[in-house]
């Protein structure tokens, strides 16, 4: 065991949990005035309600150390899991890694809320993220973090691009479809004061998110807070260029969502590629993100209303795409990237990206339509609800 360690992975825990109510106070700045309150107190029962889950079943769901169906429950309630021990091969016990993917969970589910905000029941949404963080995330977690399925293939994730931002953002998705477009479309004036302060939480708070997923104090954790810093500045800076030739304005929201885009697409290459990488991964992540808010989104004529999806699944895509490509063994990936004249791992990925997406959505689908028999057939508000808001 390390003590250095400990308290750096401990430290980026805190800084994970912190991203939640970051979140909760940037959704509801850029949401509608008559869901804004709500969606403080959404982002704190979130944090309850997937930290009890978690530490009953989720970690023993999702890290259960072998691929034996009967092995997931050996860690319910954290049971058998050490306080001053590793049985990973780490320099952390197990416990911190515990609550560190703990954290990790905490965040995935609240992203999710901002595909639907204002339109979905609150004991339905709570039944869903609750069924759905138990039944997709933490099975997923497995499969790309605990030498599961996704890891045996050969594709890597090394903060969560599938786990994390794909998951999410095609759960939004998917939730949107299932309920349908809200009754009036209105783009909302936004409080920036919320967005602001929310948004500069989640930026913090992702230093810990990349740099902590190294799970030491070393070269990769300083590797992956370079990398998170460039490729958010990067993106912040081309997605602001890009607003401001479109709109002749740029505004609180506009820089935040580029941020945010660059935090997205480098999580999951953050300890696996260099420096001058991040830069282009910010670079790219701005068109890509600015189409997907402005052009893919009136095309296809889904409601993401906060743009979850937009922003989180489709800049999970595109950085679980970019790591096959730059890779690379010098900075900490066991697999060298196309850039170094390997196309094996880019194949690996795009399997994960679909396999990922695939599993996401079908599993997320079935747990909204079984749930909705128990909610008189319908998981959405009724219309006079909708209209006040739920403040």
């Amino acid at each position: 065991m390390s003590s250095g360690d400990i308290a750096f992975v401990l430290v980026s825990s805190l800084l994970v949990w912190l991203m939640t109510p970051g979140l909760a106070l940037f959704y509801a700045g850029v949401a509608e005035e008559k869901n804004r309150f709500y969606m403080l107190r959404l982002g704190l029962i979130v944090i309850g309600l997937v930290s009890v889950l978690w530490f009953a079943l989720g970690y023993s769901f999702a890290f259960p150390g072998t691929n034996h169906f009967n092995d997931i429950f050996k860690h319910l309630f954290l049971n058998g899991v050490s306080f001053d021990h590793t049985t990973r091969a780490l320099t952390i016990p197990d416990a911190g890694f515990a609550f560190f993917q703990g954290t990790f969970a905490i965040i995935t589910v609240m992203i999710i809320t901002g595909s639907i905000v204002g339109r979905m029941k609150t004991a339905a949404l709570l039944a869903f993220l609750s069924f759905w963080m138990v039944l997709v995330y933490a099975p997923l977690a497995h499969m790309v973090w605990d030498n599961g399925f996704i890891a045996q293939l050969g594709a890597i994730d090394f903060a969560g691009g599938t786990v994390v931002h794909i998951s999410s953002g095609v759960t939004g998705l998917t939730l949107a479809l299932v309920l349908g477009a809200r009754r009036h479309m209105i783009t909302p004036k936004g409080k920036d004061s919320f967005t602001f302060v929310g948004g500069l939480l989640l930026w913090l708070g992702w230093f810990g998110f990349n740099g902590g997923s190294a799970l030491a104090a070393n070269g990769q954790a300083i590797s992956a807070i370079i990398n998170t810093g460039v490729a958010s500045a990067t993106a912040m800076l081309v997605y602001a260029y890009i607003a401001y030739r479109k709109n002749k304005v740029v505004t609180v929201a506009d820089l935040f969502n580029g941020s945010l885009a660059g935090l997205v697409v480098i999580t999951p290459a953050a300890g696996f590629v260099a420096p001058w990488a991040s830069l282009i991964f910010g670079i790219l992540v701005a068109f890509v993100i600015h189409w997907s808010l402005s052009t893919l989104k009136t095309k296809c004529g889904y409601d993401d209303t906060l743009d979850a999806f937009g922003i989180h699944g489709v800049g999970g895509i595109l950085g679980a795409l970019l790591t096959g490509v730059f890779a690379s063994k010098e900075f900490g990936s066991t697999t060298a990237g196309l850039i170094q004249g390997s196309w094996s791992l880019l194949g690996d990925q795009v399997l994960a990206v679909v396999i990922t997406i695939a599993f996401t959505a079908i599993v997320s689908y079935i747990i909204a339509k079984i749930l909705s028999f128990f909610f008189n057939g319908t998981l959405r508000v009724d219309a006079k609800t909708e209209e006040k808001g739920l403040n």
